[in-house]
């Protein structure tokens, strides 16, 4: 995440369109799995999973299109909840603190955003996300959460998860985020790239080496291919232990983080399970 600013590593609570969405629209993300079925079969990330971004230093974009193994009304009934999100948001390194406020149109997550994940709460920066369900239907269900301002000059955050059945046991997602960014926030990228990001990589796959080793996309765009997966995994993570104990979904994520350490490693396990037991506990 972004050391020199909260930036980067910022909850990613960002993505495509926060707008009611269009008439069809269900309908629309059938046809869309339809269509990658093939694709998802042979995803390089071994299982029904596709990842998407864009190379924008101003206006980052990520997208995930993947199966949930859980049916549609347990995802429905348990992502239109805005505490559920925070259950969610509360597994990242840096979101200290996430409560559910405000009620029927008005709802909101209030949250505390650390620029490090050793910070503590008391130095995280206070951010409100705008919490709304666009749609709930019976075969179809979005969810979008926006922020007009952010950190260093960032705006319009905007998140929207979409979701359809795939079957009876299963669940069609798209999750995206995108943000925009202005000179102090680009610049603020800038110093993260040229120093402590200086060798992140992300997912997508640019070229080989000369023994064939894949060589990985960087800069924001490995930016945002890291934290579209941090926020995926977070969701997956949270559906396959909604009725467990926190420690057990703690350890789920961290494991699930760590099968991709040139990406996502941050911490060790034990010194992640210290930090979101107090942070949890205290939320």
């Amino acid at each position: 995440m972004l050391g020199a600013g909260l930036l980067a590593g910022l909850v990613c609570l960002t993505a495509a369109a926060a707008d009611a969405p269009p008439d069809g629209a269900g309908d629309s993300l059938q046809a869309r799995y339809t269509e990658l079925q093939p694709e998802l079969a042979r995803s390089p990330f071994r299982r029904p999973l596709l990842l998407q971004s864009n190379d924008s230093s101003s206006a980052p974009l990520g997208e995930v299109w993947a199966l949930l193994d859980h049916p549609f009304d347990a995802v429905a009934a348990a992502l239109q909840q805005p505490r559920h999100w925070c259950d969610i948001l509360m597994l990242q390194t840096n979101v200290k603190r996430c409560l559910p406020a405000g009620n029927g149109a008005r709802q909101r997550l209030e949250m505390a955003v650390a620029r490090r994940y050793t910070d503590p709460v008391e130095q995280a920066q206070s951010m409100a996300f705008d919490f709304a369900v666009p749609a709930q239907q019976p075969r179809y269900l979005a969810v979008a959460l926006s922020a007009a301002q952010g950190p260093l000059g960032t705006q319009n955050y905007r998140l929207r998860f979409q979701a359809v059945p795939a079957g009876e046991r299963q669940t069609f997602m798209h999750l995206s985020y995108a943000y925009e960014m202005g000179l102090a926030a680009r610049m603020a990228t800038s110093v993260y790239l040229s120093s402590a990001g200086k060798d992140k990589v992300g997912f997508s796959v640019t070229g080989r080496d000369e023994q064939g080793r894949p060589q990985y996309v960087r800069g924001m765009q490995g930016v945002a291919e890291r934290n579209t997966m941090r926020y995926f995994l977070a969701i997956d993570t949270f559906l396959d232990t909604a009725s467990a104990p926190i420690d057990a979904r703690l350890r789920r994520f961290h494991d699930a983080l760590e099968r991709y350490p040139a990406q996502l490693h941050e911490t060790e396990q034990g010194e992640y399970l210290a930090m979101k037991r107090r942070e949890t506990q205290a939320n």
